[in-house]
């Protein structure tokens, strides 16, 4: 009988021990339970975008809260993949039909990352921010010396001449090099619309600083690549006197975390997963700026 009381008081403890963490966990990630005033959102863009699935539904959530009245858009990623990219770009579009959205650059936000925050109406950025990086890259291994090494031979049927372009199993051909620089010229030319479109700059002034290199913060405001330079608090405030709620409006994070503790608990290895994936050898076309490799 004894054991059973213990046993079941183990499993109490645990519960409660369980609810509580989740608890702060809402705390300390500032979602809380309660609903209150008129709030602005920020949603959380970080680490390399391979998907865009998170994101576009934050933004769906973002859309039902009628207490939200401007969106600050928190960016910590040197890019990604195009696809998502141009995905979240094109949702944020669409939010500042509804509401203001201010972006604010955070460590870096270059390649996929710039190109989402020209989605927004202002862009902030801390002076010593990694940003830019205008361009489009895809990278490809060539395992043909060690195939031959190992003098192994392989065998290809194909329906037509391009159908295995990118092959890490021989040289690239130079119609098929071709075909590929068509290609990224052609995604680069939509990267460099959508920084036209949103930062209102001419096509020339384009061509000379969308070559792929990267800017800090404070020489992308003298491109007019940012507006102003400041902290993610300076971006909040803005977004709050836009919005009409005030300079210290109330604050609610997306995307939603259960317990910020059990991020905490994955981000290691999330981190590690993602410094030791050959992300760019991935068959793709990629906004991704090259410092981090």
């Amino acid at each position: 009988m004894r054991r059973f009381l213990i046993a079941g008081f183990i499993i109490v403890l645990l519960l409660v021990t369980l609810i509580v963490g989740i608890s702060v966990g809402f705390m300390v990630s500032g979602d809380g339970f309660g609903v209150g005033g008129e709030r602005v959102a920020v949603l959380r863009i970080e680490d390399i975008i391979l998907d865009s699935q998170i994101y576009i539904e934050s933004i769906s959530s973002i859309k039902k809260d009628k207490s939200i009245k401007a969106v600050v858009l928190r960016i910590d990623s040197p890019g990604g993949a195009v696809g998502p990219s141009q995905e979240i770009y094109s949702e944020v579009k669409l939010l500042r039909e509804k509401l203001p959205v201010v972006a604010s650059i955070g460590t870096v936000g270059a390649s996929g990352g710039y190109y989402i925050a020209c989605a927004a109406e202002k862009i902030v950025a801390n002076p010593g921010a990694i940003t830019g990086s205008i361009g489009v890259i895809a990278q490809f291994v060539n395992y043909e010396q060690l195939l031959s090494w190992a003098k192994l031979n392989v065998e290809v049927i194909k329906s037509g001449e391009f159908k295995d372009v990118g092959s890490p199993l021989r040289q690239m051909t130079e119609s098929e090099r071709k075909y590929f620089q068509e290609l990224i010229d052609n995604v680069h030319s939509q990267f460099k619309l959508a920084v036209s479109e949103g930062r209102g700059i001419g096509s020339k002034q384009m061509d000379q600083i969308a070559d792929g290199r990267i800017f800090t913060g404070e020489q992308a405001k003298n491109l007019k690549l940012v507006d102003e330079l400041g902290s993610v608090s300076d971006a909040i405030r803005l977004a709050g006197t836009m919005s009409g709620i005030g300079k210290e409006p109330e604050v609610v994070y997306y995307p939603k975390s259960k317990s910020r503790f059990l991020d905490l608990l994955l981000s290691g290895a999330k981190t590690h997963a993602l410094s030791g994936f050959p992300v760019k050898e991935r068959f793709g076309l990629f906004y991704l700026v090259d410092i981090i490799r």
